[in-house]
C-alpha cells in the first residue's frame, strides 16, 4: 500500500489551497483516511479524518475552516483548507488504514509541505 499526497505549497492567510492524496494498493480495504500534521517543534497531530462511511472528525483548529473529503471509489482523500492561518504552516501526511490480504494496518504518505505567510 503506497499513498501519495500533493496539493501543498505557499499560500496567505485567509486564502485556499486544496491537498489531494491517492492510495495504491489492489486489494486494500479502507476504513478511514485522514490528514495529519507536524508543526515545527510540536508531534504529529491530527488534522481531519473520513471514514468509509462518510463520517467526519476535525480538530478544533480545523473546524469551520477545512473540510475532508472523498472519492471512496477512487481510493481518494482531500483536505480543503479555507482561510488558512500561519499556525496551520506544517507538514501534512494523508493516512489511511484499513485491511490487506486479511492483515490491518496504518500507512501513510510521504508529506507534502504548507506554508501559511504574507
Amino acid at each position: 500500500v503506497q499513498l501519495q499526497a500533493s496539493g501543498g505549497g505557499w499560500v496567505h492567510p485567509g486564502g485556499s489551497l486544496r491537498l489531494s492524496c491517492v492510495v495504491y494498493g489492489s486489494g486494500f480495504d479502507i476504513d478511514g483516511m485522514g490528514w495529519y500534521r507536524i508543526r515545527s517543534g510540536r508531534s504529529r497531530e491530527l488534522v481531519a479524518r473520513v471514514t468509509r462511511y462518510g463520517s467526519t472528525v476535525y480538530a478544533d483548529s480545523a473546524k469551520g475552516r477545512f473540510t475532508i473529503s472523498q472519492d471512496y471509489a477512487k481510493k481518494m482523500v482531500f483536505l480543503q483548507m479555507n482561510d488558512p492561518k500561519p499556525e496551520d504552516t506544517a507538514v501534512y501526511y494523508c493516512n489511511a488504514d484499513g485491511r490487506i490480504s486479511g492483515t490491518w494496518g496504518h500507512y501513510w504518505g510521504q508529506g507534502t509541505q504548507v506554508t501559511v505567510s504574507s
